[in-house]
């Protein structure tokens, strides 16, 4: 059961990583007007969606959308400061960390139970 629980925490993780992947495409196809990034983007969210699902199949759905829509909030901002030179006042900066302590506190509350 342990690889179970075990795999389903890589989907999640596959889930996140899809689903930035499915984002920074979105930014890259300037409003559906380029092609290839929008079919890269509906492929990533797609597969992104398929290892959502799989996950809600053993953790908690209510964890599972917290951690996978804060990291992946948190991961495009940050791509957003340092591949896209978004401003990054410290407001900004607290708020990511913020967010990600939060998902670390779902994290510890969910697998203490």
């Amino acid at each position: 059961m342990m690889f179970g629980i075990a795999q389903h925490w890589l989907y999640l993780g596959l889930a996140i990583g899809l689903g930035v992947c499915g984002t920074l495409c979105m930014k890259e196809s300037h409003g559906f007007r380029q092609h290839r990034w929008s079919a890269a983007m509906v492929i990533f969210y797609l597969l992104g969606f398929s290892c959502l699902a799989m996950t809600v199949k053993v953790i908690p759905i209510g964890t599972t959308y917290a951690i996978w829509s804060g990291m992946g909030t948190a991961m495009i901002a940050l791509v957003g400061i340092f591949h896209y030179h978004e401003p990054a006042p410290p407001l900004k900066i607290l708020s990511i960390a913020l967010i990600i302590i939060g998902v670390v506190g779902l994290n510890l509350v969910g697998s203490s139970h």
